[in-house]
């Protein structure tokens, strides 16, 4: 059995969110259920019922409901969903808007504190949304975001959202290649941009990037920039303008009330004029709303369109239902808009969540930064990766030792598979009574297909449950649904926030190749993971196109990084597959912690660890030390760029890399493992 780390109370269990649409469900569709898993078996052999229970229980605001909540399951890839409904996604995310208190607060690494109010960002939206309708943007054109995660942002995207706009974005760290490989391919006509950003201490200016930008992307007609963190000098950028001069275009013109309206009464009548001469383009459910890109490690990222309403529905479903976020609700997630957690995270706002948006480096000045945020804000949901925990261990940092988290009721984590030494540490080091609710899934969903909610236990190393609505499997090589043993992760029926299609894939077939190639009609994430018969758990054992496969045994690399970056010594590690006399090798890259380095004895331990913790099949057949992990842009680690060094084959796509550089050490290492 798996060492269980938390189990709700009964009041937990009876208060949650998730128990409460459950009853929902009891009282609407004549149910009795009582456990989750009774719940999750429903939602997935009738689908319909459960989507369409889910819509009423959210009150979708739409201005025509659905006829159909789904054409035809069995025509996968393709199915459409909640045919017929017209809505906007904006006008739902905004549907709290109408009321005092604080929407977003905004904090900076350099102390910076801003608030909004849920008045003042409606207001700001509606103004924003004004202005490029005026500009001549029209429903179907794209918006581009090259941004920090501000309030502006969220805006941004919003004010595309509410003129049925597409949106898309990636953060001002990554280079001006990188982001013209994103965002120059969906054509934007509007880029929302800033004059810079700070990251640990320093400011670093976007405007060249910018400017480089404008040039290569020849669909810009405008380019906004939000003053943040540097001097807004703009002359040299074409079409540009400070996006609070362009605000002002879409103030209307008879905004200012009567002269005898009284004290106060300006601000009021702006208000009401403005918001009720705007209206919310009605789209139909499967206009695109936003595209995300892929890592773009192998080529040019690919471009994954998603949908109104199936966006609006996976995302409420998660963030309310499995993380328990609503009104009264304080979320901060350590993200960025590069990464689909920053588009999660602003969806927090449809559930009545305050967000407190956090910009900079979580552990500048030092690795109490974020948790003082935590406890200041008063921060009730946190969101993390694995990579974040695992650099804390390192660190011997304890964050309950440094800050007050009494408000703190649960933490996200995502990114990457999480150690057991980190499973440890949460409940150790930051809190006993919480709910950890480790989550995974993609940007190819906008969400999770394994994820936990506050009605089932926590067990170490295990997402507690597969998502609502998503009939997710574990397969084996044949095909064949498996437990207890590591697989592929599938998914066999569709969800609504699946693509839509591809941008600039006219005939299909790069969608269909990326996830129906193996398994005709049935959706291959591309993970591989071990479901566990006795909990209903699953555990992330790695990406199944970096498996390792020596002698034909198949490993994941994660079971091999759970073991060595336990060991007080390493910092991280890198494991790879080397074509080797016939067959394959494994090559582990270790990077050192501070004062120390990988001599014999290291060696000899980080063998011995993996022969008895693991496998013999674990050991690798040669360690070498590296100075630097390759990351993607979000931060993960790169195991098919050195896959292809180490065999000979070319890398695709550098600037998709957060660390590019780091990949000449490995090239030369490719001279001494060809002997």
């Amino acid at each position: 059995m798996q060492k269980l780390l938390w189990k709700p109370s009964e009041e937990v269990k009876n208060g949650c969110r998730m128990a409460d649409f459950m009853r929902y469900v009891n009282a609407r569709c004549g149910k009795d259920f009582h456990e989750y898993k009774e719940l999750y078996q429903w939602s997935i052999e009738d689908i319909p019922a459960f989507w369409d229970a889910l819509w009423h229980y959210f009150d979708v605001i739409c201005s025509k409901p659905y006829d159909t909540v789904v054409d035809d399951l069995n025509r996968f890839p393709g199915a459409k969903w909640f045919v017929g409904a017209k809505l906007n996604y904006a006008e739902n995310i905004l549907r709290f808007c109408d009321r005092d208190g604080t929407a977003i607060t905004f904090r900076g690494e350099d102390f910076v504190r801003t608030e909004l109010s849920w008045r003042e960002l409606k207001q700001t939206v509606i103004r924003l949304a004004a202005a490029f309708r005026k500009e001549g943007l029209k429903p179907g054109d794209t918006v581009a975001g090259y941004l920090p995660n501000l309030p502006e942002t969220i805006i941004a995207m919003l004010a595309a959202a509410a003129v049925g706009a597409v949106w898309c974005s990636c953060a001002t760290d990554i280079g001006a290649n990188a982001a013209v490989d994103r965002l120059g391919q969906t054509e934007p006509k509007i880029l929302v941009t800033t004059d810079g950003y700070r990251y640990k201490g320093k400011t670093f200016s976007s405007l060249e990037n910018v400017k480089e930008m404008a040039g290569r992307i020849p669909s810009l007609q405008r380019i906004l920039v939000v003053h943040y963190a540097g001097e807004p000098e703009i002359a040299g950028i074409p079409n540009a303008v400070l996006f609070t001069d362009y605000l002002e275009q879409g103030q209307p013109e008879d905004s200012c009330p009567p002269p005898d309206a009284g004290e106060g009464a300006a601000e009021g009548g702006r208000r009401g004029r403005l918001e009720d001469s705007f209206s919310f383009e009605q789209v139909e459910a499967s206009h695109p709303l936003f595209v995300m890109f892929s890592s773009g490690t192998t080529g040019k990222p690919k471009c994954m369109v998603q949908s109104h309403a199936g966006i609006l529905m996976n995302q409420l479903k998660e963030l309310t239902l499995h993380c328990n976020i609503q009104d009264g609700s304080k979320l901060l997630y350590i993200t960025t808009c590069s990464w689909m957690m920053w588009n999660w995270q602003a969806a927090a706002l449809g559930t009545g969540s305050e967000l407190v948006l956090y910009d900079g480096n979580p552990s500048y000045p030092d690795d109490a930064a974020i948790w003082k945020v935590l406890e200041e804000e008063k921060v009730t949901d946190f969101g993390l990766s694995a990579s974040y925990i695992h650099m804390l261990i390192a660190h011997g940092f304890s964050p309950k030792e440094h800050a007050d988290l009494s408000a703190l009721r649960a933490i996200s984590q995502t990114g990457s598979a999480l150690s057991d030494a980190g499973w440890d540490f949460v409940y150790r080091e930051i809190k006993e009574d919480y709910h950890f609710n480790s989550i995974a899934g993609g940007t190819d969903i906008n969400g999770c297909f394994g994820i936990g909610n506050m009605m089932i236990p926590v067990y170490s190393g295990e997402l507690a449950a597969f998502g609502l609505g998503e009939k997710v499997e574990c397969y084996d090589d044949n095909g064949k649904p498996i437990r207890d043993r590591e697989g592929e992760l599938v998914c066999e029926k569709p969800i609504p926030s699946m693509p839509l299609y591809f941008w600039n894939d006219p005939t299909g077939e790069r969608y269909r190749n990326a996830y129906f190639g193996v398994y005709p009609g049935v959706w291959r994430h591309g993970d591989y993971v071990i479901v566990h018969g006795n909990t209903g758990g699953l555990t992330f054992c790695g990406r199944s196109d970096s498996v390792l496969k020596p002698s034909g045994v198949r490993i994941g690399t994660a079971e091999i990084y759970n073991q060595v970056n336990n060991l007080p010594e390493v910092e991280d590690s890198l494991a790879v597959g080397q074509d080797y006399h016939g067959d394959q090798r494994i090559i582990l890259f270790v990077k050192c912690q501070p004062g120390y380095v990988l001599d014999d004895a290291l060696i000899k331990k980080i063998k011995t660890t993996l022969r008895t913790k693991a496998s013999p099949r674990h050991v690798p057949a040669v360690i070498l030390e590296t100075p630097e992990i390759p990351v993607t842009l979000n931060g993960k680690k790169v195991e098919g760029a050195v896959t292809n060094i180490l065999n000979g084959r070319p890398v695709g796509n550098r600037d998709a890399l957060g660390n590019p550089d780091s990949l000449a050490f490995y090239t030369a290492c490719l001279e001494i493992l060809k002997e």
